[in-house]
């Protein structure tokens, strides 16, 4: 199993959802979204979206920036 950890600040609808589109578009499955909370504000500050996909052993050096 792999897993893949997506940083964004920007905690709108259409960043999530881009992130989403693109990652689960080049197979990879989402596990979780975890918000960082602002003790001033009630909107997130940051998530981090994580995602897994069954490792194949043939995906040496899969390192992509996301």
């Amino acid at each position: 199993m792999r897993y893949k950890v997506v940083e964004t600040s920007d905690v709108t609808d259409a960043s999530l959802e881009q992130i989403l589109n693109e990652w689960t578009a080049q197979g990879w499955n989402l596990d979780a979204i975890q918000f960082a909370m602002r003790d001033s504000s009630k909107r997130p500050a940051m998530a981090f979206v994580t995602f897994t996909r069954e490792e194949n052993g043939d995906e040496e050096g899969d390192e992509e920036d996301g």
